[in-house]
C-alpha cells in the first residue's frame, strides 16, 4: 500500500520502518525527528498524506491529534483510512472520526501496547475502534507492526480499551515494586521472589515481562538505569485520561485514582520525569511506611 506516516519519534519510527521492510511505500513527516531508512521525507504533513491509502499518526495527545487531523483531512484521498495510533482522550478521538467521515474518509483509533521494544520487534498489540471496513483494510498493516489487533467497537473504543489497560498496568507496576521492596526488607532474594511470583497467582506483565528490578527476568529498562521504555510522564498522562473518563462516567476507580496520584508525585515533585515508569521502584525502595 501507499502509506503516509505523521509522527516519527520513538514509537512511530520503528513502526514505519517495519512497514518499509514489508514492501510498502511510506512517506513520512515529522518536524523534529529524522526519517527512518526507506521512508521518504515529505516537506509537510499534507504532502505526506497525498494519495495515500492509509495514513498513520503517532502523536503526543488529543489536542495534537485534532490539530494534525484538521491539517491533513482535506489533503487525503476519498476512501482513505486515517488511523491514529496515539493515546488520546475519547472526545477528541470521536471528533476526528466525525470530521474524517464528513470528508469521505474512514477513521480508526488504534492505540498500541508494547512500548518501543514492541514497536521495533513488530510485536505491538493494537486496540482498535472504528468501522469494520476500515479495520479490515488496515488489518494486514497491523500484522506487519504487531502481533495482535483487536477490533473493540466503534469510534473511541480503542482509546477506551487503552485507558483501562494502562490503568491496570500502572497499578500493577506500583504493587510489584512494593512487593520487591517488602521482600528486600524481609531478606528475600530478588531472583527467588521473581521465580515464585512469575509462576504463581500474583504474576502480571509488570512482573514477568517488565520486571522493575535489574538483573531479574528478561532484560528491561531496569537494566539500563531506567531509561525508557515507557516514560513515567506518559504513564501519568494515561492514568489521568482514565480518571477523566471515570469522572465523566461516575465510575469508582479507587486504586486507579491512587496510582495516578502516586505517579503525579513521582513525575512532578520528585525525580521521575524522563525515567521509565518502572523507576517507581527507586521511589518505593528508598522510603519508609510514611
Amino acid at each position: 500500500m501507499k502509506i503516509g506516516f505523521i509522527g516519527l519519534g520513538n514509537m512511530g519510527a520503528p513502526m514505519a520502518a517495519n512497514l518499509v521492510k514489508a514492501g510498502h511505500e511510506v512517506t513520512g513527516y515529522d518536524p523534529k525527528a529524522a526519517m527512518p531508512a526507506g521512508v521518504t521525507a515529505a516537506p509537510s504533513a499534507q504532502a505526506a498524506v497525498a494519495g495515500a491509502d492509509v495514513v498513520f499518526t503517532m502523536l503526543p495527545n488529543g489536542q495534537a491529534l485534532r490539530n494534525v487531523a484538521t491539517d491533513i483531512i482535506p489533503a487525503m484521498a476519498k476512501g482513505a483510512v486515517l488511523c491514529d495510533c496515539s493515546t488520546a482522550d475519547v472526545a477528541n478521538t470521536r471528533t476526528v472520526a466525525e470530521d474524517a467521515e464528513a470528508a469521505g474518509l474512514m477513521a480508526l483509533d488504534a492505540p498500541v501496547s508494547g512500548g518501543t521494544v514492541g514497536a521495533t520487534n513488530g510485536t505491538l498489540t493494537f486496540m482498535v475502534g472504528g468501522p469494520a471496513a476500515a479495520f479490515d483494510k488496515v488489518k494486514p498493516l497491523f500484522g506487519v507492526m504487531g502481533q495482535k489487533a483487536v477490533h473493540c467497537g466503534g469510534a473511541g473504543a480503542g482509546q477506551a480499551a487503552k485507558m483501562c489497560n494502562n490503568m491496570i498496568l500502572g497499578a500493577t507496576m506500583i504493587v510489584t515494586c512494593e512487593a520487591f521492596a517488602l521482600g528486600d526488607k524481609l531478606g528475600l532474594d530478588r531472583q527467588k521472589l521473581f521465580d515464585v511470583v512469575s509462576t504463581s497467582s500474583g504474576n502480571s506483565w509488570s512482573m514477568s515481562t517488565y520486571c522493575p528490578v535489574p538483573g531479574v527476568g528478561p532484560k528491561t529498562p531496569a537494566d539500563n538505569d531506567y531509561l525508557p521504555g515507557f516514560a513515567s510522564e506518559l504513564m501519568l498522562k494515561d492514568l489521568r485520561l482514565a480518571q477523566q473518563a471515570a469522572i465523566a462516567t461516575d465510575t469508582d476507580t479507587s486504586i486507579g485514582t491512587l496510582a495516578a496520584e502516586l505517579y503525579e508525585t513521582f513525575v512532578e515533585e520528585e525525580d521521575g520525569f524522563g525515567l521509565d515508569f518502572s523507576a517507581m521502584m527507586l521511589r518505593i525502595e528508598g522510603r519508609g511506611r510514611d
